[in-house]
């Protein structure tokens, strides 16, 4: 399911495909008044040729649309009915149509590739038509379509191996990991403690941390150049000073054995007591201290006890959140809450002098909607302490007999009420507080950097690397992991910018649009680098240069165009996780991209004899994902801009002022 999703996500729609199919005048006006069409590529050629494409494409790309999606519907039918929920779940499928689905799925794909291998068979097309933009963009969404169909038949078939496997309820064992399930909670009680979004934010955080310090740690050691044309000796020397630098490590291990892992070890503790564990146990360790103090007076002992002064330590131990620490929205709510629970348990003991028929009467209309709010809205810790506050209230009334009255007994439990919720709420504002504005610039800190680390992982190891290190299905399957992690990452940023608009902030009010700016830019230049990865399974960037000669000249051309880019994100990153302002000149990715182009092109006429042509996906698709590879690559450039313009909007521009300069 999550490979039909992904391969759902890289298709590009492109509609001009199907405008064929409602007449020959559509076409010719979609194709004349196309405001992406270069002035220079008019002419009755090219027009023919997107019409032969449009013709011959689009009525096996509907079918093929229209297959998959009844597949889709069936296997969704077939889920609801194996989870019995087809009383109240409707489908827009049949299970009995799964079958029949996956049975014209393949014959609606061999349509499709019959009429793909007829027109790149086809005198129309010309040999460099695959470099004009129009082509390629039908090309790439009608091709995105094909790989996305393999997908679903998966899917179909594993649906239906499924179903024939399900014969009705039935006991299974636990099959959840005993570590997650010791750690796991359940979805409400994760809304009962509060602080659901800061929680799946926090916790998405670390596993993409842990994630992409994997793929950080892994070693990336390039081939060198005398390797490829077999110098012997080079590698010799290589290796050599390889296995010296590998015995002086294993020596250096061999003088203290054991000191690195109890470094490591003291490391890790030191580490953990600086986390939100340990600061959420020193700060109620703090506020709980601080108001038992009266506790340990002789002076104030007594009305301590009489009065059950001691519910303030109670309420603060339960309203203190290790995360998030409360919005002045918050703090209102709770504070009415408690007012009110106070006062109706007072109203319940004096309505009849404590019957409990009344006191229950009372119960029902104040705990119910208070229950619902605590259960079920978006604030559930003000419910919760309406409940108590008039659970203690009322039954502290029933109790004592109303002594020495009913309105001292609400109004010094609710005041003890109210000065713990005060208590805690401005302690988390004080005390190591959870600012929702700093963490998304952090945030974005933090995924501007694993951008670059993505980045690095894509050139090293699916665009610039040997024959013997072509990347594998584990490769592939990793990659398209971290992705979807980092799609995550995304989406729990959008939410933690969400919190920000119910933030106090007394200097001026917090702009989210350069924050919304900067993720959108952020997501897209993420979306660019999927895009290359996906081309290269298709492209080689050695097919155009094979010469070792021209492929060492280019070497430092492409060093210096990635090397750029990682700069780029490296300084921004530095410039959101300090707040300090980004340097008005920066090195420029754009001007290393059109050196390395410029170049490559040089080197491509220079060596047009040798270039060898990519047989597995035919010369033209070759070209066609060459196109594509190389405009997501100078679409990386562009948002590159984008991420400095907006990044020097959030932390300001340091210009020569700033450095100490005249």
């Amino acid at each position: 399911m999550q490979g039909v999703i992904r391969a759902l996500l890289s298709v590009k729609p492109d509609a001009r495909l199907f405008v064929g199919m409602q007449g020959p005048g559509n076409l010719d006006t979609a194709l004349e008044d196309d405001s992406l069409q270069d002035s220079r590529c008019q002419g009755p050629n090219v027009t023919h040729a997107l019409r032969a494409i449009t013709e011959r494409l689009a009525g096996p790309t509907t079918d093929l649309i229209s297959t998959m999606i009844a597949c889709a519907n069936s296997c969704d039918a077939v889920l609801i009915q194996m989870g019995g929920q087809r009383r109240h779940l409707q489908a827009a499928g049949s299970p009995e149509e799964l079958s029949q689905s996956l049975q014209a799925l393949p014959a609606a794909i061999e349509a499709f590739d019959t009429a793909d291998t007829m027109l790149l068979d086809a005198d129309e097309l010309r040999p460099d038509l695959s470099t004009h933009p129009e082509a390629v963009s039908l090309f790439l969404f009608a091709h995105s379509l094909r790989q996305a169909a393999d997908k679903v038949r998966a899917l179909s078939t594993r649906v239906i191996e499924m179903q024939n496997r399900y014969q009705g309820w039935s006991i299974h064992l636990p099959s959840y990991p005993l570590y997650k399930q010791l750690n796991r909670s359940g979805s409400q009680v994760r809304h009962d403690r509060g602080g659901l979004t800061a929680g799946f934010y926090f916790r998405s955080k670390a596993q993409l941390e842990r994630t992409m310090g994997d793929l950080l740690g892994q070693p990336f050691v390039p081939s060198g150049r005398n390797d490829a044309i077999g110098d012997s000796k080079s590698r010799a020397s290589f290796d050599s000073q390889e296995g010296t630098r590998k015995h002086q490590s294993h020596e250096a291990k061999l003088v203290k054995p054991g000191s690195r892992e109890v470094r490591l070890k003291i490391w890790r503790i030191f580490h953990r007591m600086q986390g939100f564990e340990s600061r959420f146990a020193l700060k109620v360790v703090f506020v709980t201290s601080l108001l038992s103090v009266p506790a340990w007076l002789e002076q104030s002992r007594s009305w301590w006890n009489r009065y059950e002064i001691w519910w303030t330590v109670v309420t603060v131990w339960l309203m203190t959140h290790p995360r998030v620490s409360g919005t002045l929205q918050d703090l209102a709510a709770r504070l009415l809450c408690v007012v009110l629970g106070a006062a109706w348990g007072g109203f319940a003991y004096a309505a009849d002098n404590g019957s409990p028929y009344v006191m229950a009467v009372f119960a029902i209309v104040f705990m119910v909607p208070m229950m619902y709010r605590y259960t079920q809205s978006a604030h559930p810790r003000s419910g919760i302490m309406g409940c108590i506050s008039f659970t203690v209230v009322s039954l502290s009334a029933l109790e004592d007999q109303g002594q020495p009255s009913t309105t001292t007994i609400a109004w010094t439990r609710g005041l003890a009420f109210a000065i713990a919720i005060l208590a805690s709420i401005l302690t988390n504002w004080i005390i190591w507080p959870f600012v929702a504005r700093h963490e998304l610039r952090k945030s974005l800190s933090a995924m501007m950097l694993h951008l670059g680390i993505l980045y690095r992982g894509v050139v090293s190891k699916y665009i610039y690397y040997d024959s013997l290190h072509q990347p594998s299905a584990k490769d592939i399957e990793r990659s398209e992991m971290v992705e979807g992690r980092l799609r995550e990452g995304f989406v729990r940023i959008r939410q933690l910018m969400e919190l920000t608009r119910h933030e106090i902030r007394l200097r001026a009010p917090f702009d989210p649009l350069p924050y919304s700016a900067l993720i959108e830019a952020c997501e897209r230049f993420f979306e660019h680098l999927v895009e290359v990865r996906q081309s290269s399974l298709y492209w080689d960037p050695s097919i155009g240069v094979s010469n070792q000669e021209a492929i060492d000249g280019l070497t430092s051309f492409r060093r210096d165009a990635a090397a750029v880019i990682l700069m780029n994100l490296y300084i921004l990153a530095s410039a959101l996780r300090a707040d300090q302002p980004v340097p008005r000149y920066m090195p420029s990715a754009a001007a290393a991209r059109k050196r390395l182009m410029s170049q490559m092109e040089e080197v491509e006429a220079k060596h047009k004899n040798d270039s060898m042509v990519e047989q597995r996906m035919g010369r033209r698709w070759a070209e066609v994902y060459r196109y594509a590879f190389s405009s997501a690559l100078t679409d990386i450039v562009e948002q590159l801009q984008h991420l400095q313009r907006y990044t020097k909007e959030i932390t300001g521009e340091a210009g020569f002022a700033a450095l100490g300069m005249d």
